[in-house]
């Protein structure tokens, strides 16, 4: 895994140098909201450190851990800014669904806006949308 990559929009959000309003941050990931949201609230929590995608997750402590600490963040944050919501999604979207190069969670407060949105938030076999806790069953340490 490589440090930070100049041309990644969001290396340079991690980074401080692209202006960005951070709902949550520490040493390791930040959270800010999707620029084009899918839903009521629609959050990204990313990794301070370059990691293209969730194919370059292993069944590492550390990998553990990390994909751990940004689903606890993101499902703090939209309990904190959404408590009405019924219903949350958490997520990645694998290559070639994925948007930008960086690893980044969705978090999401239902309902989808609009209604249709769903679609690109849905898992199909193994492609499509991966639900946080299935990826983190997927790279848990043995």
């Amino acid at each position: 895994m490589a440090g930070a990559t100049p041309a990644c929009i969001f290396c340079r959000i991690a980074a401080k140098s692209t202006p960005t309003t951070f709902l949550y941050s520490d040493d390791m990931v930040v959270a800010f909201q999707d620029i084009s949201p899918s839903a009521f609230r629609h959050y990204l929590v990313i990794p301070v450190e370059h990691i293209p995608t969730v194919n370059d997750l292993q069944k590492r402590d550390e990998d553990y851990s990390l994909v751990n600490h940004m689903l606890d963040v993101g499902k703090t944050l939209l309990h904190q800014d959404a408590p009405q919501s019924t219903q949350y999604r958490f997520g990645f979207h694998p290559p070639p669904f994925n948007s930008v190069d960086h690893l980044h969670l969705h978090c999401l407060a239902l309902p989808f806006i609009p209604k249709w949105k769903y679609l690109k938030y849905t898992s199909v076999g193994s492609l499509g949308f991966i639900e946080a806790e299935e990826l983190l069953e997927k790279i848990k340490p043995s």
